[in-house]
């Protein structure tokens, strides 16, 4: 029978799509799913509503809650990492900072992004903890990092643990699907291939019934996107951004590649108000319905969770969420090999260019042996080229303020973004940052 730790369960919309998923799985029925989160009141909730929906589903589970982090992962075979430090009020009050210094979404990957330097410090240091703890007690257990920042994670820890057996997840290669859909094509029916760093993958193959959709998707923007455009919401996955990078870089942008989920890279398409609206791309507008819609879904949750008579299955149906996790534990768990879209290392040299000792996004052909990933063909130069400069370069940074405890380090990383114009601008910015409520360690660290 099979363990599954989750730390931070109480994310309720998270640990209700796991059990879904889990529940349409039949070859995990019976497996213990433990909850830990440090927020009882959210941890009761999410817990009692997973509880319901598995009796619903008529799955037999065994599922636990605690508090303690130790507890949850004893005995555990998959120890999965959703935690989110501070939460989103962590986020807002930064960009409030960073804002007041000048700061403004659109390739800012470490400031103006749900990856903000101060976000990522106690992030990165809760990782960190995590895995210590499973290394001493339960060594042989996966560690499935799914909050980010996941490129920064994977880099580290790897580096610094390799003995540990990591991997990375993020839900962006489903976007290929869209553009499937968009174009009339059978999901079901396609194959591609999705090569990059987490946050800036790019479709480099696509077939559909075994042929090359390529040509099926350059028809469609030479003839039919500029319609589309004149309907598609800001930010859209398929939008004159998209389409635009396509165009210059000769593979598409998939996922949170170019949209604000990755920090709206590149930065030129947000140079000002004309350019944004000309692309299309508001990542202020993107962000607050993030936050609402995250919002929303918690209420929703909370009042299904206090009604014992409405069926939560009813509420959110039997349906796959497309999230990898859950394939990939049936995959090692009940030997069922599948190759999955995940972050590991590029130690096989899987996207040429990329270091061999940093995080790539990669097909991965996974069973009951393990991760082994699968070599690509690369990506561009000129894509290779910007990956280096706007995301290996600044995560380096990061990783060496983060290990040093470097303040100096930490005022070279938010001298990369692009709209510092001083180094007075982003000292006072990180000074103003380091002495918010909650960052007192962080303080500590970087003094």
């Amino acid at each position: 029978m099979t363990k599954i730790s989750i730390i931070g369960a109480g994310t309720a919309v998270f640990s209700l799509n796991l059990i879904r998923d889990i529940c349409l799985t039949p070859g995990l029925e019976g497996s213990t799913i433990s909850f830990m989160d440090i927020d009882e009141d959210r941890l009761r909730h999410a817990h009692a509503l997973c509880r319901r929906y598995a009796e619903e589903a008529g799955i037999r589970l065994t599922l636990e809650q605690t508090t303690d982090r130790r507890e949850s992962i004893r005995g555990a075979d998959f120890v999965i990492n959703a935690a989110l430090v501070g939460g989103h009020d962590r986020f807002t009050q930064g960009w409030e900072v960073a804002r007041r210094h000048g700061y403004r979404f659109g390739g800012s990957l470490h400031v103006m992004h749900d990856e903000g330097f101060w976000i990522n410090y106690g992030q990165l240091s809760l990782m960190e903890e995590i895995l210590q703890d499973i290394l001493e007690v339960c060594p042989n257990a996966w560690y499935m990092l799914v909050a980010n920042p996941v490129m920064a994670g994977v880099t580290y820890l790897s580096r610094k643990y390799p003995q540990a057996k990591l991997t990375g997840f993020c839900h962006g290669s489903n976007g290929v699907y869209r553009i499937a859909e968009t174009l009339g094509l059978d999901p079901a029916r396609i194959t591609f291939e999705v090569p990059g760093i987490n946050h800036f993958i790019w479709l480099t193959e696509f077939r559909h019934n075994g042929q090359d959709a390529f040509p099926i998707l350059d028809r469609w923007v030479e003839e039919q996107a500029e319609r589309y455009f004149a309907t598609c919401k800001n930010c859209d996955a398929m939008g004159p951004k998209a389409v635009d990078l396509y165009r210059k870089f000769g593979v598409f942008p998939i996922g949170d590649t170019g949209n604000p989920g990755g920090g709206a890279w590149p930065y030129w398409y947000h140079a000002d108000e004309e350019t944004q609206l000309r692309y299309k791309d508001d990542p202020d507008a993107w962000f607050d319905r993030y936050l609402h819609n995250g919002s929303e879904r918690v209420e929703r949750i909370r009042e299904v969770s206090a009604d014992a008579s409405r069926k939560v299955t009813d509420e959110f149906p039997p349906v796959h969420s497309r999230e990898p996790m859950i394939p990939f534990i049936e995959a090692i768990a009940c030997d069922v090999p599948r190759v999955l879209v995940l972050n590991v290392m590029n130690d096989g040299d899987f996207v040429p260019g990329i270091p061999r000792d940093f995080q790539v996004e990669i097909p991965c052909y996974v069973s009951a042996i393990g991760v082994q990933g699968i070599k690509t063909k690369g990506l561009p130069k000129p894509v290779i080229e910007y990956a280096l400069r706007d995301r290996v370069a600044s995560v380096e940074t990061e990783l060496s303020a983060f290990e040093n405890g470097s303040y100096d380090d930490l005022v070279k990383l938010v001298l990369m973004d692009p709209w510092t114009r001083s180094e007075r601008q982003a000292r006072n910015m990180i000074d103003e940052m380091l002495a918010l409520p909650g960052l007192e360690p962080m303080k500590e660290h970087y003094k």
